[in-house]
């Protein structure tokens, strides 16, 4: 029974292996700048964490050969080689994986975090809130109005609390439910929850932000290709998460310039 348990563990391993081997499940194409960085740094992570699996499973499976249905009389006082060697080689294997995907994505990490977007990236305001996404623009004018937390009201389509009766740069602002960005364009995404933890998520751009109630985060990134995208909540955030999502359409800057002067008619 123990063999037959150890070669049944061989044969799972090397079968869960084979689909990431033969990239059965491939990630959509890439369509940001820094995109290839995170592809990379998914292969690296895959392969040494891939490795490391076989190697644990063909280690015990091993063991489980060796020691399995051996008959000794009396319990053993002591682990073959020692707890401590077991413990300290451990502890050299997780912590060496650990420091080396740390440093495997320090370049794919950096780019999107770690680095400022330039002066002339254009600004939106993503705003989560159960179950939908809001997007703010800054009008002509460049700025956006303050939000005035006490004055948002779905009920009358006030979703970032804007008061532009007293507040001039209000006025001109542009607030949607869909997301257009001009392409080969940076764009700075300025984000916050209005309720519980939400997250931005377009598989496309290879783009993944969780929203942190209380907190203002900050994102940026680059689209080099036109068309349309799902923007997607990942963190369960209540009974309705299932249809949270919205869609990202990346334009030539003439169609978005256009798509801009109808929304703002349409404010």
């Amino acid at each position: 029974m123990g063999k037959f348990l150890a070669v049944t563990i061989i044969v799972i391993a090397i079968a869960s292996a084979i689909p990431v081997v033969m990239h059965t499940w491939e990630p959509p194409a890439d369509i940001s700048t820094h995109g290839h960085l995170i592809d990379s740094q998914r292969d690296d992570t895959m392969i040494e964490a891939g490795v490391s699996f076989l190697a644990a499973q063909i280690l015990l499976a091993i063991f489980i050969w060796q020691f399995a249905g051996s008959k000794r009389e009396g319990k053993r006082k002591t682990f073959p080689g020692g707890a401590k060697g077991l413990v300290g080689a451990a502890l050299v294997l997780v912590g060496a994986e650990v420091l080396a995907l740390g440093a495997f994505g320090t370049k794919a990490w950096a780019t999107v975090y770690f680095t400022p977007p330039k002066a002339d990236a254009m600004p939106i305001q993503v705003q989560a809130g159960q179950f939908a996404f809001y997007f703010r623009y800054p009008g002509p004018d460049g700025k956006f109005g303050p939000i005035h937390p006490e004055m948002i009201n779905e009920g009358t389509q006030n979703l970032f609390g804007l008061d532009p009766e007293h507040d001039v740069e209000s006025r001109d602002d542009i607030v949607t439910a869909e997301m257009a960005i001009p392409v080969n364009k940076e764009i700075h995404l300025l984000m916050h929850a209005k309720d519980v933890s939400h997250s931005f998520y377009v598989p496309a751009l290879r783009v993944h932000q969780d929203f942190v109630p209380g907190l203002d985060l900050s994102l940026h990134f680059t689209a080099t290709q036109v068309g349309k995208y799902e923007i997607v909540c990942s963190q369960l955030c209540g009974l309705g998460h299932y249809n949270m999502r919205a869609y990202l359409e990346v334009m030539s800057q003439a169609d978005f310039d256009d798509w801009q002067k109808k929304q703002a008619a349409a404010q």
